[in-house]
């Protein structure tokens, strides 16, 4: 995306494990097109460690979720960096799963709460 579109600064994407249809392994990426840099979350001891989401109950809107979390993440001095900016939005949209419909109704404090918490990747709501 980066070269077809060269006046793009950040390129995000959500990365998806379908195990079945509700249990997946959620995690992203952010791109940062004038660094070449890619910062990947969740991340465990400096390693791409998906989160487990088990017994989904809504996929719809998880996307939403995500790009909502990125932008506030994006906008928010405390998360501006870009390992928290992805892991913000990242933790976000992988709690949006746990909500029936479309509207992600967690609040800031849950999702740094996942951010900053269990390593064993399972989402605890």
């Amino acid at each position: 995306m980066a070269k077809q579109f060269p006046n793009l600064e950040k390129v995000a994407c959500t990365l998806r494990e379908s195990i079945s249809a509700s249990h997946n392994n959620w995690g992203a990426m952010l791109y940062d097109t004038k660094t070449k840099t890619a910062n990947f979350a969740p991340m465990d001891g400096g390693k791409y460690a998906p989160y487990e989401i088990r017994n989904i109950v809504d996929r719809v809107g998880g996307g939403d979720a995500f790009a909502a979390g990125l932008i506030f993440a994006m906008n928010d001095p405390a998360l501006k960096n870009p390992e928290k900016t992805i892991a913000f939005a990242t933790a976000a949209s992988c709690l949006a799963h746990s909500i029936r419909g479309d509207f992600n109704f967690i609040s800031r404090s849950e999702a740094e709460a996942l951010m900053k918490g269990s390593t064993s990747g399972r989402v605890v709501r």
